[in-house]
C-alpha cells in the first residue's frame, strides 16, 4: 500500500455554518461530526466520489487561528476541487450563489475557474485536459 493525503484541515469560524456550506452548496458528503466534548468536534467533509482525501473542518480556537480564517494560504489558491463535467459543476455552484473571482477559462493543462468559500479561502474548480465530461 502506497502513501496519501488522508485528510486536510481548514480552520473555519463555526462547525455548522462550515457544514452547511461544504454539504449543502459544494455538494461534498459529512463523513463524521462526532462531539469531542467542550463544544470541539471531529468533523470530516469529502467531494462526493472522493475514496481518499478529505477536510477537517476544525473551529478556531483563540485569537491566532481565528486570524487565519479564510486566509490560511497567504492569498494563493490552496484548495483544488477537480471535476470531470466542468460546466455541470461551474452551472450548479453560480447558481447556488458561490463567489467567483473570474470567468472560466481553458489553458493547455484544462478548464479552471477560482472561486472563493464561504470564509474567503481561494480554490480553483478543475477540469484536467484530455477529461470528458461524465454523462448519465
Amino acid at each position: 500500500m502506497g502513501s496519501y493525503f488522508g485528510l486536510t484541515t481548514l480552520v473555519v469560524r463555526d462547525y455548522d455554518e462550515a457544514v452547511g456550506f461544504y454539504v449543502h452548496v459544494l455538494g461534498f458528503e459529512l463523513l463524521e461530526d462526532t462531539p469531542l466534548g467542550d463544544g470541539r468536534r471531529w468533523v470530516t467533509v469529502r467531494p462526493r466520489g472522493a475514496r481518499e482525501t478529505a477536510l477537517l473542518l476544525a473551529r478556531a480556537d483563540g485569537p491566532e487561528q481565528e486570524a487565519r480564517i479564510g486566509d490560511q494560504t497567504g492569498g494563493r489558491v490552496g484548495l483544488f476541487l477537480h471535476t470531470d463535467d466542468f460546466g455541470r459543476d461551474y452551472e450548479r455552484l453560480l447558481s447556488a450563489g458561490v463567489v467567483f473571482e473570474e470567468a472560466p477559462r481553458s489553458e493547455p493543462y484544462g478548464k479552471v475557474v477560482v472561486f472563493q468559500d464561504l470564509y474567503g479561502n481561494r480554490w480553483d474548480l478543475f477540469q484536467p485536459a484530455g477529461v470528458s465530461p461524465a454523462y448519465g
